[in-house]
């Protein structure tokens, strides 16, 4: 998959009072942490994705995976790309920190997805369309941010 051909969704950021490094650390265990959860594990199963169980180095690196994603380019400090498939989408999401000051830093987050045929436009519908995603990804990075501060 080249992510770069993959139709952009959205873009989110936040503001976090940490440094560059404090905030991968907590970026890469809030991933970590949420998608292997019981509930993200099993939705990763339902809906069939290539990779469905935690692996790989950590701290993230390229080649760890976790339910729903694998990280395609890790750069500590700069950027984590993930990228996953299932039945009904492939999608990838990028993070990028900057610092912004002492110890403030910006994550933010750009996702991109198609969704092929009948199927994967109902899901669109279904994740996209209903405010779930947005959702999703608001309720992620204020999980980095807490564990980040």
């Amino acid at each position: 998959m080249h992510i770069a051909s993959l139709p952009y969704l959205d873009e989110h950021a936040t503001v976090i009072a940490a440094g560059t490094d404090d905030v991968w650390r907590g970026l890469g265990e809030t991933l970590d942490r949420s998608f292997s959860r019981p509930r993200a594990a099993g939705y990763a199963r339902l809906v069939g994705t290539a990779d469905r169980t935690a692996s790989g180095p950590r701290p993230l690196a390229e080649g760890s995976t976790f339910p729903g994603f694998r990280v395609v380019a890790a750069v500590p400090g700069r950027e984590l790309v993930l990228e996953g498939r299932h039945r009904f989408s492939s999608y990838a999401l990028i993070f990028r920190l900057e610092e912004v000051g002492p110890d403030r830093s910006r994550l933010r987050a750009e996702s991109r997805a198609a969704f092929p045929g009948l199927a994967g436009g109902l899901y669109r519908r279904l994740v996209v369309g209903t405010g779930g995603h947005v959702r999703g990804m608001r309720h992620l990075l204020s999980a980095i941010r807490r564990r980040s501060e």
